[in-house]
């Protein structure tokens, strides 16, 4: 990575809000709220992104977006590279025919879906999300391209909690995290 690559990842680790203990005991979760309340940050999150697609993937049609995070990255970046965004949303959450993949969560069972006329047989995607912890939804999110008979490329997240091992549950697909703890 560049130089201004690499100062450009410093400047997104300094907004990275660290809390303790949250949403319970043992958890510390990390805030992308300051990277979305500063446009230089946001900017470079996007820089950074769009340097590694461009260096990585020849040819791509679209971006897809987990829910909710993965909205906030996705369109911007799908801007930048002059192709389309699509969503993966929670059950229920889409208008008109969808298909869906269920999976499963620590605290239960969840499902993903789309629309299905969002992806087209063939297609070349990436997916994106603000955070890779146990994986299972981005596994989720890649069985859902599969079962669109779309090629997923990778994924590309902002940040990787290593420690959780999510980049096991979602291989053979690449993972490019930006920031890791």
């Amino acid at each position: 990575m560049a130089a201004g690559g690499e100062s450009k990842l410093q400047l997104l680790r300094s907004h990275i809000r660290a809390f303790p203990d949250f949403p319970k005991k043992g958890i510390v979760f990390r805030d992308i709220c300051p990277i979305l309340k500063d446009a230089a940050v946001l900017k470079a999150v996007i820089d950074l992104f769009e340097e590694h697609v461009r260096n990585s993937h020849q040819h791509v049609d679209l971006i897809v977006g987990l829910d909710a995070r993965g909205f906030l990255f996705g369109p911007l970046l799908a801007q930048r590279l002059g192709v389309g965004f699509v969503l993966v949303r929670k059950k229920g959450k889409l208008p008109g025919p969808t298909v869906s993949v269920a999976y499963d969560l620590e605290y239960g069972k969840a499902e993903a879906e789309m629309q299905v006329d969002a992806v087209a047989p063939g297609q070349k995607v990436l997916l994106i999300d603000d955070l890779l912890a146990t994986g299972g939804t981005l596994k989720a999110a890649c069985d859902l391209m599969r079962k669109m008979q779309a090629e997923v490329l990778g994924c590309m997240v902002v940040i990787e909690l290593k420690e959780l091992n999510g980049i096991d549950k979602v291989q053979p697909h690449n993972v490019f995290s930006l920031v890791q703890y």
